[in-house]
């Protein structure tokens, strides 16, 4: 059925259970599971209300960000790993969320994505977007979404 399921987590409780359903569902299909976290880059504009950050310190950021997201993806790599799923743990940079992960499906070689959705409505999806409706009208992949 599948043969390679791309999870996106951002390491959220909502996520953690989408991480699982693909995890089951690896493990159901015998398919390869990658676990992709997206890294978003420091913000270097005064127009978004930061307060300016020497180069240094925001590379240390970014270093720390990086380094959090790889012991996340690692984690669910191990927990593959127990429950007999080959994984491949993936840490993407990125500021577009959602075609880092349609990128990384690409890449990897994927036939499904999995992700959660907040299912946020009105007010609140126009102010925070949705990364997920993004990746589901922009994807030629199949992405099974969980909420």
């Amino acid at each position: 059925m599948y043969q390679r399921i791309l999870v996106a987590t951002d390491g959220s409780d909502l996520s953690k259970k989408a991480v699982q359903s693909a995890l089951s569902l690896a493990a159901l299909t015998g398919a390869t599971l990658v676990a992709l976290k997206v890294v978003p880059r420091y913000p270097r504009s005064y127009m978004e209300g930061a307060l300016p950050v020497d180069a240094q310190n925001v590379k240390q950021i970014e270093a720390q960000w990086t380094a959090n997201a790889q012991t996340t993806v690692d984690a669910i790599k191990a927990d593959a790993s127990a429950q007999g799923v080959t994984a491949k743990a993936v840490v993407a940079k990125s500021d577009l969320v959602a075609e880092a992960v349609i990128a990384a499906a690409k890449k990897h070689k994927c036939d499904l994505i999995v992700m959660a959705s907040h299912g946020r409505k009105g007010i609140k999806r126009l102010l925070l977007g949705s990364e997920t409706q993004h990746v589901l009208t922009h994807s030629h992949i199949p992405v099974l979404v969980l909420r």
